[in-house]
């Protein structure tokens, strides 16, 4: 059994996983592997509220797989060698979820990059090989000893290869020559925040994993499209492990309190606030907010729901801070909105793709590329997360269907501002502090709209309050504070690894 104690459903889930992975040929209570079996497709859903322990299971399933012989592929590196091993792989929807796994100790990565794998140089797969075990440690021109013993160091504390072959003074583009279509299947998939996939992501999912394992939340909100129903809900019920015990609130926390109240048929809005009021005065993890701290919204998006209070807010952000109409300060905030490239350049859509520029990315600006319409971009979350790509931004104003456009590249990735995003746009991520704009919330009450059988406002306050960590900010008022300082990129360095540039050999990426 595993090295924790686990609670009775976490317990039973985890063995009918066993189960499971046993009829796929990995029998986890031996530690034995055998060739895959054609049994036809295995999905099952573990599901439950925030705070019911998913994470840890499906960390401690990830520790068992380890245990048993079977290779997890993280999608920045996947050895030609693994023809006739088990493999694992970890996905997330967005970077951000992928990084809330990696920073504990989980080694995910993103449903895109999984599509797609890096191609090495020869010369530094060598490198590769050895770090992943596969071969003996090689003798490599314009290498020295101390930085393959640095690559070795780093590989032992934190799997990741393009930051190894960082930490021996390489650049991404020295070692990764380009990105190509996965071809071959792997074993088995553990799927997290599975309430944000729709049917086709999922269907896409099933034709590489014969065996998934999808790890979910049904009281968030569903893809858009889908109806008020996630892919988990069509599965057959012995097919779905539902979680019910909460054990974060076992360690006394204000924030999941608040979220697992609205599931009360009874709560109305109004009851609810004044149940965030009265915990603002006893537990300062609980703000309720007279305005929204400018300060947060560089790193942390205002969470909302309508388009147009979202526009308001950025706008209102951008002119705190002075920020001139035809161009961009370093340090504002980003929203991926896609790629805006024809046929021809499926290669570099792939490059930017696979290098975190997925539709709903974070990213901060850190400045000019090389090139008019280029820019130097942190993606946050990103396993590497310095990227420079030719961009369209596009600033949204209030009452104005034509977005300005302060500078941008003929075709390349595209994005809106990240001061302020949509709820639904916020799942799968999470910030340590979370401002929610609450008079938003107020109207979906005031609609009586439903989903999926709830009211429309607990689902959105729901995932809204379940994005933060450690302090919830509730704002009840249309007001915005005043920055206690400029807009900065100084702090991004600290929430990285080894800085490891991810550009072509020229610095620009099209």
């Amino acid at each position: 059994m595993t090295a924790i104690s686990l609670s009775d459903d976490q317990a039973g889930a985890y063995d009918s996983v066993t189960e499971l992975l046993r009829d796929a040929g990995i029998d986890l209570d031996h530690e034995a592997l055998s060739p895959p079996r054609e049994s036809g497709e295995n999905v099952l859903a573990i599901t439950g509220k925030a705070g019911s322990g998913k994470t840890l299971l499906l960390a401690e399933l990830y520790k068992a797989l380890e245990r048993a012989g079977v290779e997890v592929v993280s999608g920045d590196y996947e050895s030609r060698k693994r023809k006739d091993r088990r493999s694992l792989a970890i996905l997330a929807p967005t970077n951000k979820a992928a990084s809330v796994l990696r920073l504990r100790g989980v080694p995910a990565t993103t449903i895109h990059r999984i599509l797609y794998t890096p191609v090495y140089d020869p010369k530094y797969e060598e490198i590769a090989e050895w770090l992943a075990g596969n071969a003996d440690r090689p003798e490599v021109e314009g290498l020295t000893d101390e930085a393959l013993d640095r690559a070795y160091s780093f590989y032992q504390g934190n799997k990741s290869m393009p930051g190894a072959l960082a930490a021996a003074g390489l650049r991404g583009s020295d070692f990764i020559t380009g990105w190509k279509r996965r071809e071959e299947p792997l074993d088995v998939g553990f799927i997290d925040e599975a309430s944000m996939l729709d049917d086709r992501q999922f269907e896409d999912l099933k034709e590489i994993f014969p065996t998934l394992l999808l790890f979910g939340d049904p009281a968030q909100l569903a893809p858009v499209n889908q109806s008020g129903a996630m892919v988990f809900d069509r599965l057959p019920s012995p097919r779905v492990l539902s979680l019910a015990r909460i054990h974060r609130q076992e360690a006394d926390n204000p924030i999941l309190d608040l979220a697992h109240a609205l599931a009360d048929p009874e709560l109305d809005f109004q009851s609810f606030e004044q149940m965030i009021e009265r915990k603002s005065k006893t537990d300062d993890r609980i703000v309720w907010g007279q305005r929204v701290e400018v300060d947060l919204m560089a790193r942390s998006p205002v969470l909302v729901w309508r388009n147009a209070t979202r526009i308001r807010l950025i706008n209102a952000f951008r002119n705190v801070y002075d920020a001139p109409m035809d161009a961009l300060l370093k340090g504002e905030p980003l929203i991926c909105d896609g790629i805006e490239l024809p046929l021809k350049h499926r290669k570099k859509r792939l490059d930017l793709e696979a290098r975190g520029l997925i539709k709903g990315a974070q990213v901060v600006y850190l400045g000019e590329g090389r090139k008019p319409g280029f820019s130097r971009l942190h993606v946050m979350g990103a396993e590497d997360p310095e990227v420079s790509a030719a961009s369209i931004v596009k600033i949204e104003k209030p009452d104005e269907e034509e977005p300005f456009i302060p500078f941008a590249a003929r075709m390349g990735a595209t994005f809106l501002h990240g001061a302020a995003v949509t709820i639904h746009k916020a799942q799968g991520s999470q910030w340590k502090d979370v401002q929610v704009f609450a008079p938003d919330l107020y109207v979906a009450a005031r609609t009586g709209r439903s989903e999926a059988g709830q009211a429309l406002w607990k689902r959105l306050a729901y995932v809204a309050i379940t994005r933060a960590q450690d302090r919830l900010i509730w704002v009840v008022r249309n007001r915005l504070s005043k920055p206690s300082e400029a807009l900065r990129v100084d702090d991004l360095k600290r929430m990285t690894k080894p800085e490891l540039s991810l550009t072509a050999p020229a610095g620009d990426m099209i």
